[in-house]
């Protein structure tokens, strides 16, 4: 998640900088900036250019700025609304598609503060069908059906799911079975279905969430293990609450390609591993992408974990999991539009 914090106050703006440097060494925030003062100005860029926006502000000079800019749920940031002394940490918009509950939670736990959540399903303790779709990285091929699916699970109607029977959905059953949230629903399968789709149908009503391409990208230092492979993949995808079975590919620079530990864990995984040419590797830029001079003068390209697994997630996808270290091992997640 790339995130700005925007500021009007002097005492906003130390807030924000103390807030930035904890976000900064989580893995799942891909870049933290900080922005003051000329509201007006920053916030049609922020719209566009983060996932979301954290205020710190009255929240009327916060309404009043982001307005004319609200589209979608499916498209908005998310955007959580701070006041000076960091007493509470209101989700204010996105709630669920844009991670806004998630990220007021996680932010008023580092700062101390009260998070305020006020969408009709977290309320009720329900499992919102867009929720899961956050969750689980999931494109909703209907947006406008939600709320017609979200009524239904408040009111305790059953829900009906779609799967190919040839496709591991252990993700979505280990989901659905330790989610705290309630929701009423029956399984079914379809030789018919894409193994990448899951249909969901209610009376008239129904939507296709369709996976989107997760890749677990991987660096190691050379002669690296299997195991110790696996646990910095492991450790990884439990900060992001991924399962395993929820990953498409591995993916790693040719560099690699005769690494003895990525070809084991691939196999013990049953998912496939890719290598990414060198020459794609050169050509590859994104601003995401941490650069390392040692890898520069080696190889001749600034990475390898990130960009092959941005690579390999196809056009326009993005980092959810920056490039994180475990004892020879180098992990992130990439995830496709």
């Amino acid at each position: 998640m790339k995130i700005a914090i925007i500021t009007v106050s002097n005492k906003g703006q130390e807030l924000a900088a103390e807030l930035k440097e904890k976000l900064d060494s989580d893995s799942t925030i891909i870049r933290c900036d900080l922005y003051h003062k000329n509201v007006k100005k920053h916030f049609p860029v922020l719209f566009e250019e983060y996932d979301a926006i954290i205020a710190v502000m009255a929240s009327g000079i916060l309404i009043r700025s982001i307005a004319p800019l609200v589209e979608s749920k499916a498209t908005d940031p998310a955007v959580i609304n701070i006041d000076d002394n960091g007493n509470f940490a209101i989700s204010t918009l996105s709630g669920h598609l844009g991670g806004a509950n998630k990220l007021a939670k996680k932010v008023a736990e580092l700062i101390g503060a009260t998070p305020v959540i006020t969408t009709s399903t977290d309320v009720n303790s329900k499992l919102g069908i867009d929720v899961m779709a956050k969750d689980l990285y999931l494109s909703i091929d209907n947006p406008k059906e939600i709320l017609h699916f979200n009524k239904a699970i408040l009111e305790g109607g059953e829900i009906k799911l779609t799967v190919n029977p040839n496709r591991n959905f252990d993700y979505l059953f280990t989901y659905l079975n330790n989610n705290t949230l309630e929701i009423n629903v029956s399984i079914y399968y379809s030789s018919k279905m894409d193994k990448d789709e899951i249909h969901v149908q209610l009376d008239e009503h129904e939507m296709t969430l369709k996976e989107r391409k997760i890749v677990v990208g991987l660096g190691c230092r050379r002669g690296k293990e299997c195991e110790a492979i696996y646990d910095g993949v492991v450790k990884s995808l439990d900060d992001l609450k991924i399962p395993v079975s929820r990953v498409n590919m591995l993916a790693s620079a040719e560099i690699k390609k005769d690494e003895g530990g990525m070809l084991e864990l691939s196999s013990r995984l049953d998912i496939p591993i890719s290598f990414v040419e060198l020459d794609k590797l050169k050509l590859f830029h994104s601003s995401d992408v941490k650069k390392s001079e040692f890898v520069m003068s080696k190889f001749g390209i600034w990475g390898v974990c990130e960009p092959s697994a941005l690579i390999m997630a196809g056009y326009d996808s993005k980092l959810i999991y920056k490039k994180t270290s475990y004892d020879g091992v180098t992990v992130s997640v990439a995830v496709g539009k």
